[in-house]
């Protein structure tokens, strides 16, 4: 596959790996398996009409589904660029499987993160489900990308002086399904605030960006919305008609301009090490803020404005000036 086009092939994606990515070319890799729990029969479940359902969905038996899981993970790990990070969104019933086809490669787990949802199956004899996990991963031998204030700024604050960077970086995600009544659609499509949020903070514009289980091509729409380059696999002869149909209105970089701008500086000093003389500095101008404001948080904040530092750094900084 050519890294400045986008390429889906209507394949099988342990095969198609194999035939058309070489090692080490894809910067992220963003998925979601099949079910393996009988996945055609799940509007039964969520009380759902299956109308405006694409059919033709290709489900993974449940007794093939440990060596299928170890099968595909190998391929990505082999895809992915040093440095590169994959996304997994699992139900619980197979998440066993895809933990030790993890295990079984070199891949490192970052973050094993909650996606919450609004509507879930519906039960009366036990808890209701309303969430997936979400399995954030990275190949080792280089620096992972991780854009820490896309989204927000630092010195950022909710109404109850909150850090909204802190908050949106929570490993617990409260993400809304999106409902389209009356419109056609794939058997489970991931909602466009996940995938924004996953490629907004690990890739960069330019990079390559996988979905080894097409489906409704939700993926590949974001990923060229943000500017990124999207590759991808959808064994359904159904699915993948409607997805390349779907994905020819897509504008290359056309989501940019709708994504929220954070504000405040940029933590140009962020990482460097503080000299003898940059603590004394930094605690004679705390010493002066403090005094006028009396607010130890704020005179931080000003701080970390003023001096590209994060909050927690210019924190560790006074406490080792016994402030």
């Amino acid at each position: 596959m050519n890294r400045k086009e986008n390429c889906f092939l209507n394949e099988d994606c342990i095969e198609g790996c194999k035939k058309h990515i070489k090692d080490n070319s894809v910067d992220l890799i963003v998925t979601d398996p099949p079910y393996g729990i009988n996945g055609h029969t799940l509007h039964k479940h969520y009380n759902r009409k299956e109308g405006y359902v694409l059919d033709g969905y290709i489900e993974i038996p449940q007794n093939e589904y440990p060596q299928f899981s170890e099968q595909w993970i190998k391929q990505a790990e082999r895809i992915l660029k040093p440095g590169g990070s994959i996304y997994i969104v699992s139900g619980y019933t197979h998440l066993i499987d895809i933990l030790n086809a993890l295990r079984k490669t070199k891949l490192k787990e970052i973050n094993h993160i909650i996606w919450k949802y609004n509507f879930g199956v519906f039960t009366k004899n036990k808890f209701v489900t309303s969430h997936y996990h979400l399995l954030y991963y990275c190949k080792p031998g280089a620096k992972p990308t991780f854009n820490t204030y896309c989204r927000y700024g630092q010195n950022e604050r909710d109404g109850g002086n909150g850090s909204l960077n802190y908050l949106d970086r929570e490993d617990v995600w409260i993400i809304n399904r999106e409902y389209k009544p009356g419109k056609i659609k794939n058997k489970n499509e991931l909602p466009t605030n996940l995938l924004t949020k996953i490629i907004q903070y690990s890739s960069r514009e330019s990079d390559v960006v996988c979905d080894l289980f097409l489906g409704g091509f939700s993926t590949a729409r974001i990923a060229v919305g943000l500017n990124r380059i999207a590759w991808g696999f959808e064994l359904s002869a159904s699915a993948y008609k409607h997805g390349m149909n779907e994905f020819s209105r897509v504008k290359k970089g056309a989501l940019l301009q709708t994504l929220r701008k954070p504000e405040g500086g940029k933590l140009v000093n962020q990482g460097i090490r503080w000299s003898r003389k940059d603590l004394e500095e930094i605690a004679e101008k705390y010493d002066k803020l403090y005094q006028s404001s009396k607010l130890k948080r704020q005179s931080i904040d000003i701080l970390s404005e003023e001096l590209g530092r994060g909050y927690f750094s210019i924190l560790n900084a006074l406490k080792k000036m016994g402030r």
